[in-house]
């Protein structure tokens, strides 16, 4: 970043650079840390709506306003009628209040620099503390100060956005300290996420390479692409091999478990209890496939089934299905379920038209908003990231910040200013 330029940046666009620094850098080393600068962005968006300075929006910014709106709306409308009370209204709450954020994003977009730095300062204090919990502590999965597979998914998260900035950091004049800035910050948010032993951010992992290839595969020479495919298969295989990090156990546990649930049934395993909470929750789906259950209903509708003898009673001590897909359309019926996927899918398919983008400061925000939605779909496949605070919040306000410095920056004006 040149510091003159920093030194003349209007007092609001610092504001929101600072906002989205601490969205990054705070997520996991301190106790509920993406609220901080989600807090912040808030603040100015709820100034922009009292002022009335909104940004003019266009066809895709109101549609991408009415998906989050709706989502937030009709999960807290159901949580009312589902008797949860105030309580329930907490987390769908989120992605309402992310739209003030996302308008101020988009009317006084941060100096880039911020964003990638806040990113890698997160990915890179997240990977040292699993690292401490892990190896000095001698803890059997780093969980920082969230659940734990919250923990490691968040984690892995971003670290793999570090990469999309990788774009960015090549029109840099200080290109060599900027990508070994990024490229650590994405080792040690991988690390993290495997000393958490969160497998289900594994998974997806092919697929996160695929969306980067996409976006940058252009500028690698053939040469380049094999040495690329080498580091990464030759760092998995080591990853793989040393005992330290826990991921050798944690697949071969995953494969006993598919074993023991195919062969015995068993679902008192980590993957068996998944496996017969989908098999339940589908039944549950079947009965009432417009509406859902609701989260209390679901409860009560599990219990039923248990008590029947149709699933083990073991699982019914959760209460969701592990997985993000399944969870929303047992408890909210086809219309929640259709809800979740616009408001993964919409913004990915804008996000990614810009993937071939000339201007690598727009390409590298494209990449990182095809990468959100993407890495959230493949932890739902495991776990029902949005029933937790964490999950809700880094979704939502790094939706409305991806979204909002692309409008922004797609503008000449403030290209200049990156």
């Amino acid at each position: 970043m040149n510091p003159a330029s920093s030194m003349s940046m209007p007092v609001t666009h610092r504001y929101t650079s600072i906002a989205v620094f601490l969205l990054g850098a705070l997520s996991l080393i301190v106790s509920s840390g993406y609220s901080i600068g989600a807090a912040l962005l808030l603040g100015g968006g709820l100034l922009l709506l009292v002022r009335r300075q909104c940004p003019r929006l266009g066809g895709r910014d109101w549609a991408l306003v009415a998906v989050m709106a709706a989502f937030s709306l009709f999960w807290m409308l159901h949580a009312w009628f589902d008797g949860q009370g105030t309580s329930g209204l907490d987390k769908p709450s989120r992605f309402l209040l992310a739209v003030p954020a996302l308008l101020w994003v988009m009317a006084r977009p941060p100096r880039l620099a911020y964003l990638w730095a806040g990113l890698s300062c997160g990915a890179i204090g997240a990977g040292s503390w699993a690292a401490w919990q892990k190896l000095v502590q001698g803890a059997g999965r780093a969980d920082g100060f969230t659940f734990v597979i919250q923990f490691g998914n968040i984690s892995m998260l971003l670290g793999v956005l570090c990469l999309a900035g990788l774009g960015w950091a090549t029109r840099q004049p200080r290109r060599r300290g900027w990508a070994g800035f990024l490229l650590l910050g994405a080792l040690m948010g991988i690390l993290g996420s495997l000393f958490s032993g969160s497998r289900g951010g594994w998974v997806g992992f092919p697929f996160i390479l695929l969306v980067l290839y996409r976006g940058y595969g252009e500028f690698l020479s053939v040469r380049l692409k094999i040495a690329v495919l080498a580091v990464v298969l030759t760092g998995a295989g080591l990853v793989y091999a040393l005992p330290q990090t826990g991921v050798q156990s944690r697949v071969h546990q995953a494969v006993e478990d598919v074993q023991g649930y195919v062969a015995e049934g068993n679902s008192h395993s980590s993957v068996g209890a998944r496996f017969e909470m989908w098999r339940g929750a589908s039944l549950l789906i079947l009965d009432r496939p417009l509406l859902g259950w609701g989260e209390n209903g679901y409860v009560r509708g599990m219990k039923a089934l248990a008590d029947a003898g149709t699933i083990d009673a073991f699982v019914t001590r959760y209460g969701h299905a592990h997985n993000e897909f399944i969870d929303a359309f047992a408890k909210r019926g086809i219309i929640g379920f259709g809800l979740l996927l616009a408001l993964y899918l919409l913004p990915l398919r804008w996000f990614a038209r810009r993937l071939s983008e000339p201007n690598l400061d727009v390409r590298s925000i494209a990449v990182a908003g095809v990468l959100l939605p993407v890495a959230y779909m493949d932890f739902g496949l495991s776990q029902t990231f949005l029933a937790h605070n964490s999950g809700v919040m880094v979704f939502a306000f790094w939706l409305a910040v991806f979204y909002g410095s692309l409008r922004a920056y797609e503008r000449p004006e403030w290209q200049e200013r990156a």
